[in-house]
Parts: structure tokens; sequence; C-alpha cells
């Protein structure tokens, strides 16, 4: 059945919560997650303290990280989102950093509440992000919120993705990800857009970024895997999403619930049954030790406060 890319997604399920959690807990984490076996980790942020402050020790972090050695010998892609030009040095900056990842939103609404920039200067940024990657030996993700729907009243379609997929295939981007940013899909509407896109751009690398309640992972997982979809980003017991969800069960789909639902189809994951299990326990552990940040009352990101959601 062949294989696919799972990407575990602590940096997503962390930088929503209110306490913060230490630079040497991250590291311990981070470090088990490569030990056990997980190969593709979205890892930290490099953005503003003030707006992220769960992030503010991203480059710590790293600098700890990159010692890890893996049991296959062979580094783990590390994946730092990003979302302006500092944000870009600062990842280039530490090592151990592979990829760099950035949320492309084609809501305006929501790309001027999260990143504070019109669509030229976002568009502007991601073909620096191409250029200074491709220079630095790094690889680049580019994610685009708001891929499966749009809650603000604005323009969507299909049509407006693939554009953007096309644009981005032009630019020279190898790889970008469908963000369900406010878990808005349903299973068909996964599987409808994955295959009206793929096509027009069959040399880019498509995943899918999906937010889901707990019942509904499972069928979203899989109706975007049969739709040709091997790139799949969770987190390990649905921890973290995008905290504007109107949806308070809305999060990250959980890591253990993509692994079972690929793996009762045969497909490889890479995470054998074991490192799971030791992986959930860890992150169960963590959660019961922090609080998930409470969402604004409205269900709407306030500008003043941004989350760096994808």
């Amino acid at each position: 059945m062949g294989s696919v890319t799972i990407v575990e997604c602590p940096r997503d399920a962390w930088q929503g919560l209110r306490e913060l959690i230490p630079t040497e807990e991250k590291v311990r984490y981070l470090s088990n997650l490569v030990l056990l076996g997980f190969r593709h980790i979205d890892a930290v942020s490099f953005v503003s303290p003030k707006h992220v402050p769960q992030m503010a020790d991203s480059e710590a972090v790293m600098r700890q990280l990159s010692q890890v050695k893996p049991p296959s010998g062979e580094a783990p892609e590390i994946i730092a989102i990003i979302v302006n030009a500092e944000g870009l040095d600062r990842a280039l900056s530490v090592p151990g950093v592979t990829t760099i990842g950035y949320p492309y939103s084609i809501s305006a609404y929501f790309r001027r509440a999260n990143a504070n920039m019109s669509r030229t200067e976002s568009r502007e940024l991601v073909e620096r992000l191409q250029r200074d990657t491709q220079a630095a030996g790094r690889s680049l993700v580019v994610y685009i919120s708001m891929a499966f729907g749009n809650p603000y009243d604005e323009p969507w379609g299909p049509e407006i993705v693939e554009d953007t997929l096309v644009w981005l295939k032009q630019i020279g981007v190898r790889t970008a990800s469908l963000a369900d940013t406010v878990g808005m899909a349903s299973p068909q509407d996964v599987a409808n857009l994955y295959r009206a896109v793929k096509e027009r751009v069959a040399d880019v690398e498509i995943g899918v970024h999906l937010h889901s309640r707990p019942e509904d992972t499972a069928g979203k997982v899989l109706a975007a895997y049969e739709a040709g979809c091997r790139r799949f980003d969770g987190a390990l017991t649905g921890l973290g999403g995008c905290p504007f969800a109107a949806d308070e069960l809305v999060g990250n789909v959980a890591t253990e619930t993509v692994l079972t639902a690929l793996a009762a189809r045969g497909v490889a994951t890479g995470i054998d049954a074991k490192s799971l299990a030791v992986a959930c326990a860890m992150a169960g552990e963590l959660r019961e030790r922090y609080t998930r940040m409470s969402k604004p009352e409205n269900g709407k990101p306030d500008s003043p406060q941004r989350h760096r959601s994808v």
C-alpha cells in the first residue's frame, strides 16, 4: 500500500497553552520523539515573544535538539514556522532547522489578523523564502490557510486554492500543505478539494494540515489518503489547533488516530505501535500539567494577540 509522511506538530499543540513549558522539558519531549522514530517534526516557531510567549526560547531549544542523534543516524526533518523576514533570519541562524514553514492565508481577514500583511506583502515574503532557503540548503513548506473554506464572508473556492498552488509551483516551491484552519471541512470536502487541485501541480508534494472534532478525524484522513495525499500533519492526543474555531472540540487531528486509520488500510507510517504508545503517554502527561488557553468569546482572531495558526 506504500508509505506516508507523518509530521508531528508539538509546536502547534503548545503555542496556545496558557502556562510556559520550560525549555528543558521541551527539549526532552522533542528529543524523545526523535529517539522514538518520528522523522518529521514541526518543533518551533520564530515569532514575536510578545504575541507567542511559548515560543520565546526557540533558539535555545534548537541548539540542544540539534545534538540529538536518532537511531537511524539520519537527521530528522525539523520544521520552524516563521511569519516575517526577521523570523526567517532567526531560523536560518540556528542549527538543526531543516525546513522553514510559512502560513500563507488566502483569507485577507485572517492574513491581516495572523501576520499583519497584505496579499502582495505575503507573496513577496514567500518569494524571498524560496530564494533564501534554497541558497541556505534548507527546504520550504507553505501552508495554505483557510484552504477548505472561509468563515469570514470572503470569496472562497477551489479555484482560489488551485491558483495559489500554481503560483507556488511557478516560483519553485515544491511542498505545500492544505490547512483546514477552523475545521470546516467534511471528509467529502477534503477529498473533493484534493482531487481538484492535485493534477494541476503534479510535481508539488501536497499535504494536509487538518483540524477536526475527534470523531471526524479518521474519516477526513482516509478521504485525503484515498484522494492521493501522502503527507499528514497531526499532534499527539489532538492538543492544539486554531484558537479561533467556533467549536471548542475542533483541534489538531490526533496523530494516534491518523496512524491507526492508515495502518488499518495497510499503510506504512514509520511509527510502530510500541513507540506510538510511549509517545502518547508522554503527550498525555504534558497535557495534564498545562492548561489550554481560552478562545476569544466571538470565536474570531483579534490582531493584538496573534497565534500563528495555520
